[in-house]
């Protein structure tokens, strides 16, 4: 079982039903098309970094990690953003990465 942040487990805990909705419909969406669990997760990374979500940059990371990404792989996802979402959003999103790289360690 996946290790969940503390916000995300008080949310959880507060709106139950809520949150399984949201879990189900994230199933939903990845079970509705070709593309694999690395791939999808890649994507999500790309949509957090744009969205300045940390959390979402460290989820993310890690489950393509999980999926199989490297980290050339990660990294060259962002990077891709550069001129969609500029430098220092990258250069943000490079030190979240960091923090999970560095734990993969």
């Amino acid at each position: 079982m996946p290790k969940y942040p503390r916000n995300y487990m008080m949310l959880q805990k507060k709106f139950s039903d809520l949150m399984k909705a949201h879990e189900e419909v994230g199933r939903l969406a990845r079970e509705a098309g070709p593309l694999d669990a690395k791939t999808g997760n890649l994507i999500q990374l790309a949509a957090s970094v744009a969205l300045r979500s940390e959390g979402g940059v460290h989820s993310h990371a890690k489950r393509a990690i999980q999926a199989g990404a490297s980290k050339d792989e990660i990294y060259h996802t962002i990077a891709l953003l550069m001129n969609t979402v500029g430098f220092p959003t990258i250069a943000a999103a490079f030190s979240w990465v960091n923090d999970i790289v560095a734990k993969k360690k």
